[in-house]
């Protein structure tokens, strides 16, 4: 499946693989995909690595977010950590296309998006989106579903520091009243199933707070789909 699925994406494309500088090739040649993007078990709510025949984490027992699934790619380290670095901070949305095949070839998305009603990009600031210049998450979700995709229904309503420095209690704080859904538009979401949109995931506290906020207007699920997870809680 995902070898059909690169070769529809890149096709007519000649490229060398930003990973192992093979050439021609794909800029994720099939080689690198099946070396660095090995399906992995993770947590069903959070998608943090588990051992094999587990469905969910411990911290997700104990204190279940506000997400009904998430469904990671690949873990947030070498290669994929400097390819998104690179699509995100240094003007390159072209490797949206190579990061929505990706995620479409993980195990559960393809029927995530089947199910989903929305799909909603997670939201920039005003100047985050002025610093970038586009918005990664609403590139992926375009090219998950060009027809479903609504980038004016979730909106970033309070720009918060960086999360970097915080751990995961003041990440999660932080967050707290971050976004909210077009108040024009909110009923739309009732009974819906929606998927949500992002690159990477690291504590998981900007898309808790989305759900969060759908779950509020009534959303029958709220599903996460994320290029890179971190492999642990951040």
């Amino acid at each position: 499946m995902l070898r059909r699925l690169l070769a529809r994406t890149l096709a007519g494309t000649p490229a060398q693989c930003e990973i192992c500088r093979a050439w021609p090739a794909q800029p994720l040649c099939e080689a690198c995909v099946a070396r660095f993007a090995q399906p992995q078990p993770r947590c069903r709510r959070c998608a943090l690595p588990v051992p094999a025949g587990t469905q969910e984490c411990g911290q997700c027992l104990r204190a279940p977010p506000p997400l009904d699934a998430c469904h990671a790619a690949v873990s947030y380290a070498y290669p994929w950590s400097a390819l998104i670095g690179r699509y995100k901070f240094h003007g390159q949305p072209g490797w949206a296309d190579s990061f929505a095949t990706l995620l479409r070839s993980t195990p559960w998305v393809e029927p995530a998006l089947e199910r989903a009603a929305l799909v909603l990009p997670m939201p920039l600031s005003q100047q985050r989106l002025a610093q970038r210049g586009f918005n990664q998450a609403l590139e992926l979700a375009r090219r998950l579903a060009p027809g479903r995709t609504d980038a004016g229904l979730l909106l970033r309503v309070r720009d918060t520091p960086p999360q970097v420095a915080l751990d995961r209690k003041a990440r999660l704080a932080n967050m707290r009243g971050a976004f909210a859904l077009e108040p024009l538009r909110a009923a739309q979401v009732r009974g819906q199933a929606v998927a949500l949109v992002d690159d990477v995931m690291t504590s998981g506290a900007s898309l808790f707070a989305a759900a969060a906020v759908l779950q509020a207007a009534g959303a029958a699920s709220v599903t996460a789909l994320v290029v890179a997870r971190t492999d642990a809680p951040g």
